[in-house]
């Protein structure tokens, strides 16, 4: 057994990336969160391995349209684009409970997804924010749920009007689940 156990994990340096413990990014199209911008489509891969309540919130709140035309209303040149407040300032969320902290040590990096919140880390609920570099938002691992990962679109992410808020925000034209697409 243990020369199964060698031979594995020398495959696995071998393989690299193939064999780590890190979820892999390929998913299905369960998995696949779309939101539809002006500039394009963006991806964002769910990360349920890592925050469970959050990721079948975005799901709820995506299949009841509750997403859809919601404002950019804080996008933040280096750091981050935040969405997903029905008021547009940034005060609001679903009427749905606020959500308890899924904190992972996941590192947060250009792309990922993680939930807004208040001072209070049991207060994320529809809000998001989508990180523009790997510097930017890395101060932010282990503080803030991270619930996805886009996958496709970054370039439009890049193209979303800047400013708290912008002179003329961007809006989440669409959002849905890939798999509900018709």
């Amino acid at each position: 057994m243990r020369m199964l156990t060698c031979l594995f994990l020398a495959f696995c340096a071998m393989a690299g990336a193939a064999c780590s413990d890190q979820p892999q990014v390929a998913a299905g199209t369960d998995d696949i969160l779309v939101v539809e911008t002006k500039h394009g489509k963006v991806l964002i891969k769910l990360r349920p391995d890592l925050a469970p309540k959050h990721v079948e919130r975005v799901k709820t709140l995506a299949k009841e349209g509750f997403y859809d035309g919601l404002k950019f209303h804080r996008v933040i040149d280096g750091f981050m684009a935040q969405t997903g407040d029905p008021t547009g300032t940034g005060a609001g969320g679903s009427n749905y409970p606020d959500l308890p902290a899924e904190f992972t040590p996941e590192p947060y990096k250009r792309g990922t997804v993680g939930a807004a919140r208040t001072a209070d880390p049991n207060s994320a609920n529809s809000q998001f924010f989508i990180c523009f570099t790997d510097q930017g938002c890395s101060f932010l691992t282990g503080q803030y749920t991270v619930w996805g990962q886009v996958v496709e679109g970054m370039d439009a992410v890049d193209k979303i009007a800047k400013g708290e808020p912008p002179a003329i925000p961007d809006v989440m034209e669409k959002v849905y689940m890939q798999s509900d697409a018709k």
